[in-house]
């Protein structure tokens, strides 16, 4: 301390070191995984930043970089769904939810996704889902068992963590694949591997977007694949709404609270 808060932008290059080659002022740009984007100026190395394509918003670029590149890497090299894939997305409401909804859609898998109201049913259905579980009404392993002729499903795409993670070992098939990337409700218990094992050889992997756009190349491949699919209208990025920088308290208030489906976005 002190630090600056925020991982993900997009914006206008103001100004270029004497070595940068591949950018100059006036450039429309968005990166992912770069501290300190609650702020009117960063300075960003030149590597780890993406041009945005004309056709779309700086708002959607930014509302796209971490969720849409976790969803992209998580349903492509992660665990790559495929047209047989039956898929478990627990919060499917959410900005992540609704963007590896969409994705797996994309890719023809069957979508099973979690959610706590009708009004963020709605929203999961508007994004691709085929079958809704309500959390906290049901039982959602049995449900899923159920939904699966009680067989599981071949993956599940964890972003909630303790309440979740343990019972949704139970929700998979024989060698299916538990997908824990966040701890909303907190980090789940420790796990005895023998219980991977005792619930049918599964596989269990806690990925970071960090290592999966560790590279240039992958980096770049990713954006142009979500950019493109943006700007295709083949998925779309829902932002619940847009506050002034000044009020990111209170965008965390609202997040916390969980009064948002969809990207805040924070305006300077």
């Amino acid at each position: 301390l002190p630090a600056i808060l925020g991982l993900e932008a997009a914006g206008i290059v103001e100004s270029v070191g004497t070595a940068v080659t591949r950018f100059q002022p006036g450039d429309r740009v968005a990166y992912p995984n770069v501290p300190g984007s609650y702020a009117e100026y960063n300075c960003i190395p030149e590597e780890r930043l993406v041009p945005v394509p004309d056709g779309l918003s700086l708002e959607l670029a930014a509302a796209s970089m971490l969720q849409g590149l976790t969803g992209h890497a998580l349903t492509h090299s992660t665990y790559p769904v495929d047209a047989n894939s039956q898929v478990l997305i627990h919060a499917a409401a959410g900005g992540a939810g609704q963007l590896l909804v969409q994705l797996c859609k994309m890719k023809g898998a069957r979508v099973i996704g979690t959610v706590s109201t009708q009004a963020k049913a709605n929203i999961a259905k508007q994004a691709g889902a085929d079958d809704i579980i309500f959390y906290n009404d049901v039982d959602f392993v049995a449900e899923t068992r159920s939904l699966t002729d009680g067989v599981g499903v071949d993956v599940i795409y964890d972003s909630v963590g303790k309440t979740t993670f343990e019972p949704g070992l139970s929700a998979l098939r024989p060698r299916g694949t538990m997908v824990l990337f966040g701890n909303a409700s907190g980090a789940p218990d420790p796990v005895n591997p023998a219980l991977l094992m005792q619930k049918g050889s599964l596989f269990l992997t806690r990925p970071i977007l960090f290592d999966y756009i560790a590279t240039r190349e992958e980096l770049e491949q990713r954006c142009s694949d979500l950019f493109g699919w943006l700007e295709n209208g083949d998925i779309s990025i829902r932002i619940d709404r847009t506050l002034p920088l000044a009020d990111a308290a209170t965008a965390h208030r609202l997040l916390e609270s969980r009064q948002t489906a969809g990207k805040l976005l924070l305006k300077p």
